[in-house]
């Protein structure tokens, strides 16, 4: 989904993160959109706290920014050697840690479940209200509280697990995976610029880029539309029905919404 760093069992180190997202290391809190009882949280100390329980940072962005510079909201995507979900199929999934922050007052820390899929280098996002909700404000913020945060989402895994086993388990008529595909391209394109479709074009977004990735399962139907959108493996059209083919997505906000919007999607299909 989101990851720049190619070898995703390396955690980056503190230069590599300053490079990608040097807001970060930010040590002021914003004094123009703040209160002087905003308590200034680095997200640095986050980072160090988070590396005392075995997560590292595993990939950083940031919002591009014009009057805010270096008070921005940004991520830190998190993983764990230790916590691996091998499928019997041989698709190995590793749980993540998303992390969002900023320095101007305007966000706490907010924490994510996320799945990395190793076969397709694919982050994905776990659409979950539960997790959707885990936030530590900066104020009274220590390490025991993101200890139990962390514990909290780890010990939520087994849900995890059980709803990437339900997706592999429901077997797609060509009709439904069509109509998959049409409601996926919602979360990204307009509803205009849709029907501008037609059925070689919905066909080509579902053909897989892999062999790994063939399979009539909801699983395996999701993932490859799910790498086409966000990676813009697809064409779309203009205003004036001309194609193109689709930019990548780059924005990590836009990015973890389509991706929370097309697994609540997959899962409504394998209920």
């Amino acid at each position: 989904m989101m990851y720049s760093n190619d070898n995703t069992n390396e955690f980056l180190t503190k230069d590599q993160i300053r490079e990608i997202a040097p807001s970060v290391f930010t040590q002021n809190a914003d004094k123009t959109t703040t209160s002087k009882h905003y308590v200034h949280i680095p997200t640095e100390t986050v980072i160090d706290d988070m590396a005392s329980m075995g997560w590292g940072v595993v990939d950083a962005k940031q919002v591009a920014a014009r009057k805010n510079q270096g008070y921005q909201q940004h991520m830190i995507v998190f993983g764990n050697d230790e916590l691996q979900i091998e499928g019997k199929d041989g698709d190995t999934v590793m749980p993540r840690v998303l992390m969002t922050n900023s320095h101007d007052g305007k966000n706490a820390f907010r924490f994510q479940a996320g799945l990395y899929r190793l076969v397709c280098s694919n982050g994905l996002v776990v659409a979950d209200a539960e997790f959707a909700n885990m936030k530590i404000r900066h104020m009274g913020y220590d390490l025991e509280e993101l200890k139990t945060v962390i514990s909290e989402m780890v010990e939520k895994l087994p849900l995890t697990i059980e709803c990437m086993n339900k997706l592999k388990a429901k077997q797609l008529s060509e009709k439904e995976k069509v109509q998959f595909a049409k409601e996926a391209l919602r979360t990204r394109l307009p509803k205009e610029h849709i029907s501008s479709y037609d059925i070689d074009n919905i066909q080509e977004l579902l053909n897989p880029t892999r062999k790994e990735d063939q399979g009539n399962d909801m699983w395996s139907v999701y993932n490859v539309v799910q790498e086409k959108l966000i990676h813009g493996m697809f064409e779309t059209f203009g205003v004036a029905g001309r194609p193109r083919k689709a930019r990548k997505i780059k924005n990590f906000k836009q990015d973890t919404k389509i991706n929370q919007d097309l697994y609540k999607l997959a899962l409504e299909y394998a209920s």
